[in-house]
């Protein structure tokens, strides 16, 4: 398999759905400020719910975790009551905006335009789109995983300025929530695949192509991967702020 360009950092990070309510959120994110190791080589996110938002872009001022958001409407501005506008979001502080998770597809009817649509939108207010991709059924194997995969996002390269970063979170919607991962060979084949064809049918490589997994993913998942991936994209196993840390340190030195 021909080599391409890997990003030039890892990256590791977790959201915290509709897990947490305020005073939760506020105690993990003191507890993973103050843990944070001090020689921090890959890049570390949290995606918090929209109301802690703000309180965590300004308490991790000055600290090397970035804050994002779960969720966004394609639109900055209008009539779209209850939704949240990724202008006002980047005006929070937010950096990166997390798009196309199963759930939302599966939950709100989230389709491919919707996830195209929103992309734009990010790239519009220098928000860097982490794009949910995953096969459905684990039947067909990498290839057709690959083919499922290519077919959520490709629509996306072509609507977005070259060269604005992306993250794509390879996360087989199977694995989600189950309680063991993927295999590492199919997550590393499946992953090897879908960079190689990034590469290949739109030029994405390097800085702007930033693969994770994140398919029931936590301490220990990152070593059996690495080969495939440029870090991790974490749920429920990370909403322990020690196993957050130890899955950072672990990633930094796979």
């Amino acid at each position: 398999m021909t080599s391409v360009q890997r990003p030039s950092s890892r990256l590791v990070g977790v959201s915290t759905k509709m897990y947490f309510d305020i005073p939760t959120t506020k105690s993990y994110l003191s507890k993973v400020l103050s843990s944070l190791p001090s020689s921090l080589s890959a890049r570390v996110f949290l995606l918090p719910d929209f109301v802690t938002l703000q309180y965590c872009v300004d308490t991790a001022a000055g600290s090397p975790l970035i804050i994002g958001a779960q969720h966004t409407h394609h639109e900055d501005k209008g009539a779209f009551t209850g939704e949240v506008s990724p202008l006002v979001l980047a005006q929070a502080g937010a950096k990166f905006l997390e798009i196309g998770h199963a759930e939302r597809r599966r939950l709100f009817a989230e389709t491919n335009d919707g996830v195209v649509a929103k992309c734009v939108a990010a790239a519009r207010n220098k928000l860097t789109p982490l794009i949910c991709v995953g096969e459905v059924s684990k039947e067909g194997g990498e290839e057709k995983a690959v083919e499922e995969c290519w077919e959520q996002v490709h629509a996306v390269f072509a609507s977005i300025p070259k060269g604005s970063p992306v993250i794509l979170a390879y996360e087989p919607v199977w694995a989600i929530g189950a309680s063991q991962p993927a295999t590492p060979s199919h997550v590393v084949a499946v992953t090897q695949l879908l960079r190689q064809k990034c590469a290949k049918e739109v030029g994405w490589t390097g800085d702007d192509l930033t693969i994770l997994y994140g398919g029931s993913a936590g301490p220990g998942t990152y070593e059996k991967i690495k080969d495939g991936v440029d870090g991790l994209f974490l749920g429920r196993f990370a909403h322990d702020p020690a196993a957050f840390i130890r899955t950072i340190e672990e990633v930094q030195k796979a």
